[in-house]
């Protein structure tokens, strides 16, 4: 079972899910540009941003897993780390922060009647500590996710290719052609959901035809989108 709302902490979602039962298909985390933070069974950890498919292995129905999804380019300042540091992985927190600080963290989580409202809590005392992400990420999201090229964005930003390259490894693990592939492929998902034919989700989305959208599909989910989408979240 998943379930989610909009986090108190700006752009953030809180959500937790009961781990599938031994032997039910699992549905894969796909890249989204978001990082999270993670709360399960005692440990916390951080899911850097992924460039394929994450499925995890080995749950136990009963394990829960609470976490705190962060819009795209905004969890490394909170972190303290840079993304491209953090991709593909999945680290302890305690690999990132001070060690005694994240028992005392991890001992109030344990004992809290709601450990999502806990996480919450982390996030904003720390966002008053580290202060906003750089505010040149919103404004590359927004128009890579738009369908403008890198080069047009850049342009549009007033900084050079290298630099946009550069400050996009650090906010979001990788550089500004990846980052809209990925949230390319989150604009096609959503239309195809709602039941678009797949050639038109393909126009739509901002793919040059639905071949192209087969093959990004395959290359990022590391599957058919019709099997993806036959999958539940």
């Amino acid at each position: 079972m998943y379930e989610e709302r909009a986090s108190r902490y700006p752009g953030a979602v809180l959500w937790q899910r009961t781990v599938r039962a031994a032997g039910e298909a699992a549905y894969p985390v796909l890249p989204d540009g978001c990082m999270d933070l993670l709360w399960s069974e005692g440990r916390l950890f951080v899911a850097g941003p992924d460039t394929r498919a994450y499925v995890p292995e080995g749950e136990r129905l009963t394990h829960r897993i609470v976490g705190l999804r962060f819009s795209p380019g905004t969890a490394p300042a909170l972190l303290g780390v840079p993304a491209d540091q953090l991709r593909d992985r999945r680290v302890d927190l305690a690999d990132l922060w001070p060690t005694a600080e994240v028992r005392r963290i991890a001992a109030h989580l344990t004992v809290a009647p709601e450990p999502g409202a806990a996480l919450e809590e982390l996030a904003l005392r720390r966002g008053d500590d580290t202060g906003p992400p750089d505010g040149l990420v919103r404004e590359v999201v927004a128009r890579l996710d738009a369908g403008r090229s890198v080069a047009g964005t850049a342009d549009e930003l007033g900084i050079g290719a290298r630099r946009l390259h550069r400050r996009s490894l650090a906010a979001f693990g990788y550089g500004p052609k990846t980052l809209a592939r990925v949230l390319r492929l989150q604009r096609a998902l959503v239309l195809a959901r709602d039941g678009l034919p797949y050639a038109d989700t393909a126009a739509v989305a901002g793919y040059a035809d639905q071949a192209h959208l087969a093959r990004d599909v395959r290359e990022l989910a590391q599957m058919s989108l019709s099997e993806l989408l036959s999958r539940r979240p």
